[in-house]
């Protein structure tokens, strides 16, 4: 039976202690799979929380306004006068009034009302973790465009289940309504009109 004899030089030896003791030394590095900005719970609700994200919101605004002005004034001028005869003479009598009157009152209401849904979109995560939100709708009807814009800050609380949130609980909402075609040109009024109501004819 033949023996073999591995002899191992001190070369060999030395280089196996320094890479053990550099394996024993070195720091471990991992990567961790949990990502901050995306991370979804399993069972978090389907509502908006990050940029780029889609919120629907219902637009329910009413606005009224109405002014009134009066203005009267009132003048008179009276001058009276007698005829009288006496033998040969005659006195006349003259008597004339004059009296001025105006009175002129004005009044101006107007009431709006807005009723839409539209979606939005997560503009920016603010530090508070409130949600900046910009949106805009364009709709058709009867060849009449309308377009609404929507922006403002909304906070994750106020948002529901179903990821709707009202427009009454929007910060720094700004909601713009503009209609194009016949029936948008007739409720405005005309520059004639706006002469004689600067005039206040």
């Amino acid at each position: 039976m033949m023996r073999r004899h591995v002899h191992f030089s001190c070369a060999f030896l030395a280089v196996l202690v320094a890479g053990a003791a550099l394996l024993c030394t070195a720091p471990a590095v991992a990567e961790s799979l949990f990502q901050e900005n995306s991370f979804r719970p399993l069972t978090a609700d389907n509502k908006a929380f990050r940029v780029g994200d889609s919120l629907t919101v219902q637009v329910f605004e009413n606005s009224s306004a109405s002014t009134s002005a009066n203005t009267g004034t009132r003048r008179a001028n009276d001058i009276n006068g007698s005829v009288t005869q006496t033998g040969n003479r005659v006195v006349g009598q003259l008597g004339i009034g004059v009296t001025g009157e105006f009175d002129g009152g004005g009044r101006t209401q107007r009431a709006n009302k807005l009723l839409a849904t539209l979606t939005v979109t997560v503009k920016e995560v603010l530090a508070n973790n409130e949600l900046r939100v910009a949106g805009e709708q364009l709709l058709t009807v009867n060849d009449e465009l309308q377009k609404v814009n929507l922006e403002g800050r909304v906070r994750p609380q106020d948002i529901s289940d179903g990821n709707v949130v009202l427009s009454t609980r929007l910060a720094d909402a700004r909601i713009t309504y503009v209609g194009e075609g016949d029936v948008a040109d007739r409720a405005r009024r005309s520059a004639w009109r706006r002469i004689f109501d600067w005039l206040g004819l």
